[in-house]
């Protein structure tokens, strides 16, 4: 039983609605869904996910594919396998750029009662190590943990807030970027990928294969920013309005991030009555660190938002790595709930890679790290010569950061 929507969008019809739903009846017995988007990928960008019968989430794709399949077993990266139930299931389609002179669509369901193997299955991973593929390795190789002053009973984990995989819209499968994390110096790596938690099934696998700490995460990503929900606390509706996000994640035991909120055509324009407790202040795309407007930001928002760093890794490419920036956070154990629990309590610091010049807040103290030659900056625009290897501060409240003589940032401290 084949459904087929067609028709053109316009201009008027994404200000009117941004999400558009359409209808798809499942008879009773298909044990498989598949839903073909077709446009003119050159001229806009159509959105693609779904919900079932009972109008749960069973995946989105947003503008990274145009295809996807649901079976019991399997279903494509970033939506949900699981039955496929009887009823009438809707396909979203969110109108994501639309040209003044129309966007021709065209949808195509169809159920079938049989399960094909999987075009592209997942790896799976050996007890000896992950499988072959980009980045890949037998035994991920993890350069030496840095020596970093802390508090009695925390250590500090270097890791990286923001990254993607096939899942969404990356190239690298979960445990294909989880190899590459860890060989890059990388204690812990939350996998965000976009308004979905398709990806977090295959988290604990790659996590015992490589030895890396995978936080849970998704990616609430909308035309009016972006937001990080960091945790195991089921899908978050991106739809809603970013309030319901902060309070949603908030009850469920997670935590929230603005991402990257000077970023091109996602910066953050969402209005919140109540802040998140996280801000991805350094972003992969601050490249010009002389640039001041992400510390402007932060002073402006509130010097109580804790500031982290997020790659936004999506490919290997020259120069492009997890962990550039890295987060650093000082945790009482190495575990998702040591991360988080150090996330909450702001004890984090950024820097530009995992072995660049730190600075970390020990109690009542601030300490330079590899640093000799900088200058430790604090938000009322007091600066201090650093001299030598480790050097030690007095503390107040408020972020501090240390930069170079052109007043490039090096690395921030909450």
């Amino acid at each position: 039983m084949r459904t087929i929507h067609s028709g053109t969008w316009w201009p008027d019809d994404r200000a009117e609605a941004r999400y558009r739903y359409l209808p798809v009846d499942v008879p009773a017995g298909a044990r498989r869904l598949t839903v073909t988007l077709t446009y003119d990928t050159g001229a806009g960008v159509l959105d693609l996910g779904c919900l079932d019968p009972d109008g749960r989430f069973r995946g989105w794709s947003g503008g990274a594919r145009s295809e996807f399949t649901i079976t019991g077993p399997w279903a494509t990266p970033g939506y949900l396998r699981g039955p496929v139930s009887p009823g009438s299931w809707r396909v979203i389609l969110g109108l994501h750029r639309v040209p003044p002179e129309g966007l021709p669509w065209t949808v195509r369901a169809e159920p079938a009662l049989s399960v094909p193997d999987p075009p592209h299955p997942v790896p799976a991973v050996p007890a000896d190590g992950p499988a072959d593929g980009p980045g890949a390795g037998r035994s991920p190789a993890r350069p030496p943990a840095r020596d970093l002053p802390a508090l009695p009973g925390l250590r500090w984990l270097a890791g990286d807030l923001h990254a993607h995989t096939v899942h969404s819209d990356g190239v690298l499968t979960v445990t294909e970027l989880a190899v590459l994390a860890a060989g890059s110096g990388l204690d812990f790596l939350a996998v965000t990928d976009h308004n979905t938690v398709s990806h977090h099934d295959e988290l604990p696998a790659a996590a015992a294969a490589t030895g890396l700490v995978l936080v849970p995460g998704q990616e609430l990503t909308t035309d009016r920013g972006h937001a990080n929900a960091y945790g195991d606390i089921g899908w978050v509706d991106f739809r809603r309005p970013a309030d319901a996000w902060v309070s949603t994640v908030d009850e469920r035991g997670g935590l929230l991030s603005v991402n990257h909120p000077l970023g091109a055509d996602f910066a953050w324009l969402h209005r919140l009555d109540t802040r998140p407790p996280l801000a991805e202040v350094w972003h992969s795309g601050w490249w010009d660190r002389t640039w001041g407007a992400p510390l402007a930001w932060l002073l402006a928002w509130g010097t109580d938002t804790v500031p982290v760093g997020g790659s936004d890794f999506h490919a290997p490419r020259p120069g492009e790595l997890p962990g550039r920036p890295t987060t650093w956070v000082a945790c009482a154990d190495r575990t998702v709930d040591g991360v988080l629990a150090g996330l909450a309590a702001g004890r984090v610091a950024v820097t530009a890679s995992p072995t660049g010049p730190v600075l970390v807040r020990v109690g009542d103290e601030l300490v330079a790290v590899d640093a000799d030659g900088t200058l430790l900056v604090d938000f009322t625009g007091r600066r201090r010569p650093v001299r030598g290897a480790r050097v030690v501060f007095p503390a107040a409240a408020g972020p501090y950061w240390l930069e170079d003589h052109r007043a490039q940032v090096l690395a921030i401290c909450s």
